[in-house]
């Protein structure tokens, strides 16, 4: 049995699309139109499911992201200083910090009367 043979040398250059798109151009479109990549990952023994994984990611801008719907870091307060204005669990723990931080600044001032006094007392007099 005889197999043609190639010689590479006959071939021409290969053939690529890059239509003048960059890399910025690419991310530029995928931010614009956004883009979802959804997969799931299933590990089973015997029939039986022992770990389920859904994997959903969105990468869009931010203005797309709105445009769809999609704002939770608005409304986050560990992202959003406005939202944390109106948490009620935010304030509360506002509330604490000051309280811990003037019990601080309470005693530092305590601790420096303290020393000054005892630095006083120590002073050879001349």
């Amino acid at each position: 049995m005889n197999l043609p043979q190639h010689n590479p040398a006959q071939r021409g250059p290969i053939a690529t699309n890059t239509g003048g798109s960059s890399l910025a151009d690419v991310l530029e479109r995928v931010l614009d139109k956004g883009i979802v990549i959804a997969g799931d990952i299933s590990v089973s023994v015997a029939q039986t499911e022992l770990l389920n994984i859904r994997i959903r990611l969105l990468i869009s801008s931010v203005d797309k992201a709105r445009e769809i719907g999609i704002n939770w870091w608005e409304n986050n307060p560990h992202w959003s200083a406005q939202a944390a204005q109106f948490d009620p669990q935010h304030q509360q723990q506002q509330l604490q910090l000051q309280a811990q931080t003037q019990t601080l600044l309470d005693q530092n001032q305590m601790l420096t009367d303290r020393i000054a006094a005892l630095e006083a007392q120590v002073k050879p007099q001349a």
